[in-house]
């Protein structure tokens, strides 16, 4: 066992953390004001790599492993504590593999280039309006093949990148059902295009946290796709769903990690110069021992999450583990990650007192933004526990079977 950090490890986080602290930290309260992340934030992400970096090289990307990916997310997570940017980022590096993994190459071509530069944005698209947790029983969305292109109908909500979809182009891997009969070998993965897309209709929602980003949904009445906008083989969809979310999940835990550690770090310089009573708030047990339980919690998250990105290159790299090992190692990060994170933003708010509950400190950012990977975003808390359940008890198990 090794915990130590490779050198070029070292150096990118150096790299990131540098970029992050001097480029995005100061501009946070205006991104969450503004609802918008400035055009030359994203320049840099793309200049730096940021912008979809597990994609090959070949379209752009770095082809990061997912230690490295986690690195990242970490110090995005740490200077954005409205996770707004972490969110942008995580999206489209997880699922940008995904598409980089089985896209054709044409899509690929179209696509890809323009997303690692910061002119495109890529999506996921899974959750409809009555789904939820239940993509199975409930989607509706149907993909039908006339000739040599596909139709799609259908609607899909709470998706990220609405606004952003619509204004820089690009495309969302969305998932329908390609053969009804057949339950989740029946669904497919399609790149769907927003932009300019008149038989795509797009509608917006205002989120609690996570301004920068948009959230919305949108409905397809005939769609008309190419063919090569298909992902991988057919009715195979649900399974590289599954790929992406276990992906994705990793990066939120990351982005967990990076913030609340900057939210913890806030609270520490306050309760050691804030006094009361006399004395410094550090010196109470009251404040004392809640620190020290916030503090071992990340910790523990920390290796829970750093484990399930080993576990992911390992099965990558050299096939030692399966999907399984990566669904399990990724929904106990997720399990843990969100509700630590907002449990430390939380106590650190108390410690500021009456200033925690204005905007004066980022705090407030930081508990509205984390909030929304516990409600939902990448799977509930009750369904990364029956993941958990599922791959300690057998698919046999499954409560919904």
């Amino acid at each position: 066992m090794d915990f130590s950090w490779t050198e070029e490890q070292e150096i990118w986080r150096r790299t990131v953390k540098d970029f992050a602290q001097k480029k995005i930290k100061p501009h946070v309260r205006e991104i969450d004001s503004d609802k918008k992340i400035p055009d030359e934030i994203i320049k840099g992400m793309a200049n730096l790599g940021l912008l979809a970096p597990t994609v090959s090289k070949e379209y752009g990307g770095a082809d990061l492993d997912w230690t490295m990916a986690c690195i990242a997310a970490e110090e995005l997570g740490r200077a954005d504590i409205s996770l707004a940017i972490p969110v942008l980022y995580l999206v489209e590096a997880a699922w940008g593999f995904i598409f980089n993994r089985y896209g054709t190459s044409e899509a690929k071509k179209e696509y890809l280039p323009k997303v690692t530069s910061g002119d495109n944005f890529l999506g996921i698209a899974v959750t409809e309006p009555e789904g939820g947790s239940d993509i199975v029983g409930a989607a509706k969305t149907k993909a039908v093949k006339k000739g040599d292109h596909w139709l799609l109908n259908g609607e899909k909500m709470f998706i990220s990148g609405i606004t952003e979809s619509n204004r820089w182009g690009g495309i969302h891997l969305t998932l329908a059902r390609t053969d009804p009969s057949a339950g989740h070998k029946g669904f497919s993965f399609f790149a769907v295009p927003l932009k300019n897309n008149s038989n795509v209709e797009t509608t917006l929602l205002e989120d609690m946290g996570r301004m920068g980003i948009s959230t919305g949904g949108f409905s397809m009445d005939n769609a008309e796709l190419p063919e090569n906008h298909l992902i991988g083989e057919i009715n195979k969809g649900f399974y590289y769903a599954m790929e992406g979310f276990s992906a994705a999940r990793v990066l939120i835990g990351a982005t967990c990690v990076g913030a609340s550690e900057a939210a913890l770090e806030l609270g520490i310089d306050h309760i050691k110069t804030r006094k009361s009573f006399g004395r410094p708030l550090g010196t109470f047990e009251g404040i004392q021992f809640p620190l020290t339980e916030h503090y071992a919690n990340i910790e523990s998250v920390k290796l829970l999450n750093y484990r399930a990105a080993w576990t992911m290159d390992k099965m990558y790299k050299e096939r030692k583990f399966s999907h399984h090992d990566v669904a399990l190692a990724a929904a106990m990060s997720k399990l843990r990650a969100p509700v630590y994170a907002f449990a430390v933003m939380n106590e650190v708010a108390d410690w500021l007192g009456a200033t925690g509950y204005t905007k004066e400190y980022p705090i407030e950012m930081g508990i509205r933004g984390v909030r929304s990977y516990s409600i939902g975003a990448e799977g509930t808390m009750n369904i990364m526990r029956i993941i958990i359940a599922r791959e300690l008890l057998g698919k046999e198990f499954l409560p919904y079977k």
